[in-house]
């Protein structure tokens, strides 16, 4: 028997509209194009967007705005504020999203096994107990419990009150 795992959300990976270049770039430039592209946050430093194929529902990164695949050369203001919306960010995953725990990570480099090794990011991944079970672990596949729009636009909601300076 062939086994089939649907995913339909994906359509829009495979037929969507393809970015050229740095897709984080064009975040970054494309302002007027924050909410289809999911951003929840952006500063003069680096901006917040959901992660459109998650580990767990609420996964987003930080990434700074200038284009480097070296995070020993980013420049510290911008490190610094990076680190400050990732600390806002955990709080708003734990009060705000109900999260009992929270990966922080960065995948630096193809051979560190970033997906986007261009440009660097961090990213904030909501754990809750029992979110990792026998299709994660023998199966090597994730299952998306939930509407991928409907988190964002409560994460969204949710950052207008964390992220930005109080």
């Amino acid at each position: 028997m062939d086994k089939i795992l649907y995913a339909p959300w994906r359509n829009d990976y495979i037929t969507g509209k393809k970015i050229d270049g740095c897709i984080f770039c064009h975040i970054s430039k494309h302002t007027e194009d924050d909410e289809s592209l999911y951003v929840l946050y952006r500063d003069e430093h680096c901006f917040a967007v959901m992660n459109r194929y998650p580990y767990t529902p609420g996964h987003f990164m930080i990434i700074p705005h200038c284009h480097t695949d070296k995070l020993e050369a980013l420049d510290s203001e911008v490190w610094l504020r990076m680190s400050k919306i990732a600390q806002r960010g955990v709080r708003l995953l734990k009060e705000g999203f109900g999260a009992q725990g929270v990966n922080i990570g960065m995948n630096l480099g193809k051979s560190g096994g970033a997906g986007i090794a261009e440009h660097i990011h961090m990213h904030l991944v909501p754990r809750f107990e029992r979110d990792t079970n026998f299709i994660t672990a023998i199966g090597e596949t994730r299952v998306y419990s939930t509407d991928f729009e409907k988190i964002y636009r409560k994460i969204k909601i949710l950052a207008d009150k964390y992220l930005g300076d109080e």
